[in-house]
């Protein structure tokens, strides 16, 4: 049997020691749980998994064309990014995800994603912070080419849309940021986010000044610890396709 518990590693960073772990539960099971932890607080966990599908998923479910340019706003463990490619579409991933250690995670292929991202040639890593990025800074999400617009942007990094990973955050959920986010997304173009919280009208309302269509999808799944369906949300936004939408 593998070891119950391990730390693969702990590196400080700007939000705090951030960490990752791999542990056995032998109750459900000999398969390794990966888990980031930001100090004490759980980031991510590879039990659930199902709603970070989701959002590539229901996301890009939601985008017309046969040639796909892709952001993903945070990494994670990579499942949301992982789930963007299974998309035969996308032909350009962009990762943006401010913490190197997390990239380097994935670079090192200490995560089990990591070897997946790895080998696709369609998928890029960006260290930089996507709040920053979403609003212009450096020219945008691809620095390299300052301006592009992209079919979608994906974004999983706080909790919800009022539950921040860092308090800095917060002024990027107002009309002003969320529209010159959407100022990198194509006609049509989609911007979908995660939330853990169920659908916040406030919020789905705000998104609607912004956006041509919005609409929120409840994600359920099975939490064997409390032995109960827990649920999560992800938002779907769409931008107009043309002169018609307006």
């Amino acid at each position: 049997m593998p070891p119950l518990f391990e730390e693969i590693d702990s590196q400080p960073s700007a939000l705090g020691e951030i960490s990752l772990r791999k542990r056995v539960i032998p109750a459900l099971g000999t398969e390794p749980i990966y888990e980031v932890k930001l100090g004490e607080e759980y980031l991510m966990s590879s039990m659930f998994v199902e709603a970070e599908e989701q959002l590539s998923h229901l996301g890009l479910a939601a985008v017309a064309g046969e040639q796909l340019s892709v952001v993903v706003g945070g990494l994670g463990l990579g499942y949301t990014a992982v789930a963007a490619l299974e998309d035969s579409r996308v032909t350009e991933l962009l990762v943006v995800d401010a913490l190197e250690t997390v990239i380097d995670w994935h670079r090192q292929e200490l995560v089990p994603l990591g070897r997946v991202l790895n080998a696709d040639g369609r998928c890029r890593y960006v260290l930089g912070s996507f709040f920053d990025l979403a609003v212009g800074a450096q020219g945008g999400f691809d620095t390299a080419q300052p301006g592009r617009q992209f079919d979608a942007i994906l974004l999983d990094i706080d909790h919800s849309p009022s539950e921040f990973l860092n308090a800095g955050n917060a002024q990027f959920y107002t009309g002003e940021k969320l529209q010159a986010m959407a100022a990198q997304l194509k006609q049509g173009g989609v911007f979908a986010m995660w939330s853990q919280n169920s659908p916040d009208q406030g919020f789905m309302a705000l998104l609607g000044e912004v956006f041509a269509d919005v609409s929120s999808h409840i994600v359920s799944f099975y939490n064997p610890f409390q032995q109960v369906n827990a649920t999560n949300t992800v938002y779907v936004c769409k931008m107009p396709s043309g002169i018609e939408d307006v």
